[in-house]
């Protein structure tokens, strides 16, 4: 069986989904997909006349993950197939004794991240939480980091603290913080940045630097640069998983 002409794939992740459409193995269209916001709704409904695949890594709860499927089903009548992490693919090795309980958009980054490269690797997903998982030349999983992103952390600090509160706008910068409000948010992103680099020093040399999600350009810029942006990294590796599947 060959891989399919035309190909919906989905990341799914706690508040949205990322999607994109293939067709004969290129990029024609993507998008963005909130269950509650109707324009996105109707742009991914609208997106292909009949897919022949759909593809999907999903860290959402089961419920979210039904009620997506259900919509899927009616509109195309095709049965989405669900990425789960594994044991091991394509020579990557999964560290977790119970490999299924690792979130499947960290294993995807990764596989799709060695796809494009043979040695050590650092793969940092930026999105709700900050993922950053080691991956040795010889495809083993050293080990990871889940630390809250930018929103948690500050919805966390906003609850537990009485006197830190602010209404004006404040970005994410690396500098100190002139108000309680930059002090808040410079001091997020200051986290951010430094929990990837502590992880590279952790690491050691000889680690190549690959960044995804909705908060890799941002911290990308953070780090001045350093390491390689692929903001379709869990869609690459949903590709490589769902392929090998299909052969």
């Amino acid at each position: 069986m060959t891989a399919p002409w035309s190909c919906l794939q989905f990341d799914v992740g706690n508040s949205s989904a990322k999607w994109r459409l293939l067709v004969a193995g290129e990029v024609v269209e993507r998008g963005r997909y909130q269950a509650d916001d109707a324009a996105s709704r109707s742009a991914l409904l609208d997106c292909a006349p009949a897919p022949q695949a759909i593809w999907i890594s999903s860290v959402a709860d089961e419920k979210s993950n039904q009620a997506l499927a259900a919509m899927l089903r009616e509109r195309w009548g095709i049965e989405p197939w669900f990425a789960v992490s594994e044991a091991e693919t394509l020579g990557l090795h999964n560290s977790y004794a119970q490999p299924e309980r690792m979130g499947v958009d960290r294993w995807l980054a990764m596989l799709g991240a060695r796809a494009s490269h043979a040695g050590r690797l650092c793969v940092v997903d930026a999105g709700s939480a900050l993922t950053i998982d080691l991956v040795g030349a010889d495809g083993v999983h050293e080990g990871g980091y889940i630390i809250p992103g930018p929103g948690l952390m500050e919805r966390a600090l906003l609850l537990d603290t009485d006197r830190v509160r602010f209404s004006e706008a404040a970005d994410y910068r690396l500098q100190p913080g002139r108000s309680t409000a930059e002090a808040v948010r410079h001091g997020i992103a200051l986290a951010q940045a430094a929990a990837v680099r502590q992880a590279l020093e952790v690491a050691g040399e000889g680690v190549s630097l690959f960044l995804t999600g909705g908060g890799g350009s941002w911290l990308h810029e953070q780090l001045g640069g350093h390491g390689e942006l692929v903001p379709d990294l869990v869609l690459d590796g949903l590709q490589l998983m769902a392929e090998i599947r299909a052969n």
